[in-house]
């Protein structure tokens, strides 16, 4: 059997179910994309007919607040249709199998899916298993990738930074179960950020084979000293089995990002989260909403990002030449 490839057979983006072996000019040219559709809240969104005629279908078995919104809200200001499916309440809760379920959306002219789940390897398994007019981006896959957030928290850091090479990112937290970190340590990596830290307690650090070529920390302190960025994540509760960590008062005075902490960073430091955010955990309500916070930024970010992927997606499809 062929090894999977996001890529058609020219190379250009078919899928997008990861970041790993993305090359680093692929995602600067996203990110370039990305950046002409960014718009400030306030001003008028930006918007094209591109996808006109495109439909696409948001298909999340786990909660989403800023990912499905912002799916749902790129695909219609590039003019495509889009489709909310419910999970819950469709046929797969009486026993539908996922590809039954694809095929029948197929049947009605889907072009792309957007998928969330917490199973390991749905996306790449539908990805192998769609029309070859058919496109499938991840929206997270269990604990192993985010790509679509890797991208954002790239543009972000470039936003506010300018750069990547002389960087110093430090990603705190629950770094074990976070598939936010993986795709934004895999994008940060990809585009030669100077040193990425990964940040956490001795339960939440990730096994000693995955994250090649971070340093690790497991104390706090010690971790963001001088950093330029620090990441914040939540702890992952949903997905711990049997990991010994502190209630959320001890977790906070241990773990959790204060200004005096802070304090220890560059004073040039921008605080990052991925949302959602548990106040009073893992971040101080005074840093979230604090003049170092790019948190709203990463959110509007994501809208740009993903039109960016959608319009390149269908761009390509359009230049292999492939119709329903």
């Amino acid at each position: 059997m062929t090894a999977f490839s996001q890529h058609d057979g020219d190379g250009r983006l078919r899928h997008l179910t990861t970041l790993d072996g993305l090359p680093r000019d692929q995602l600067r040219e996203i990110l370039d994309r990305a950046q002409t559709f960014v718009r400030s809240p306030g001003e008028i969104p930006a918007r094209s007919r591109v996808l006109e005629g495109v439909t696409v279908a948001n298909m999340f078995t786990e909660p989403s607040t800023r990912t499905r919104a912002s799916f749902e809200l790129a695909a219609r200001r590039l003019g495509a249709d889009s489709l909310n499916l419910d999970i819950s309440l469709s046929s797969r809760v009486k026993g539908e199998t996922v590809l039954d379920t694809i095929y029948t959306l197929q049947a009605m002219c889907v072009d792309v899916f957007v998928i969330r789940d917490a199973e390991p390897g749905v996306c790449q398994y539908v990805a192998e298993h769609v029309q070859s007019h058919v496109s499938v981006v991840s929206a997270g896959e269990a604990h192993l990738s985010h790509p679509t957030q890797g991208l954002l928290d790239a543009l972000t850091i470039l936003q506010f930074k300018g750069g990547f090479r002389d960087l110093v990112v430090a990603i705190v937290g629950d770094i074990r179960h976070s598939r936010v970190a993986r795709s934004s340590f895999r994008a940060l990596s990809t585009l030669e950020v100077g040193e990425i830290r990964i940040v956490a307690p001795e339960g939440l650090m990730p096994d000693a084979d995955e994250f090649k070529g971070a340093v690790r920390h497991t104390h706090f302190e010690d971790g963001i000293a001088h950093a330029d960025v620090v990441m914040m994540l939540r702890i992952q509760k949903e997905r711990l089995t049997g990991t010994s960590i502190p209630d959320d008062r001890s977790y906070f005075d241990q773990w959790g990002l204060t200004r005096a902490r802070l304090k220890l960073a560059r004073p040039e430091v921008i605080v990052m989260h991925p949302g959602p955010m548990n106040r009073g955990v893992e971040i101080a309500n005074d840093v979230a909403d604090g003049p170092a916070a790019v948190i709203r930024a990463q959110v509007t970010n994501g809208v740009a990002v993903r039109m960016a992927v959608l319009e390149t997606l269908i761009e390509n499809r359009l230049k292999r030449g492939v119709a329903r």
